[in-house]
């Protein structure tokens, strides 16, 4: 699995995401999602939200690890 497969993932999963960025490899991966689906959830939710895109590969192993950083376009840094 790749980056570019993980955000393919979120971003079927979360269709309303505006910006899905996917780095890294070997399993593990980071990734950035903006998405005004998250308004109004704290962290912890914006979290499992993004999680639950990917569960399958996470329990059957395929992806290791993934960090997220998720925010709505509002608090989303600019750069």
């Amino acid at each position: 699995m790749d980056a570019n497969q993980v955000a393919e993932l979120i971003r079927a999963g979360l269709p309303s995401a505006e910006k899905v960025e996917v780095t890294g490899g070997e399993g593990k991966f980071e990734a950035l999602v903006v998405s005004p689906q998250f308004a109004g959830m704290n962290a912890v939710k914006k979290h499992q939200t993004v999680y639950a895109t990917v569960r399958e590969q996470i329990d059957s192993g395929e992806l290791h690890a993934l960090s997220i950083r998720a925010f709505t376009p509002e608090d989303a840094p600019s750069a």
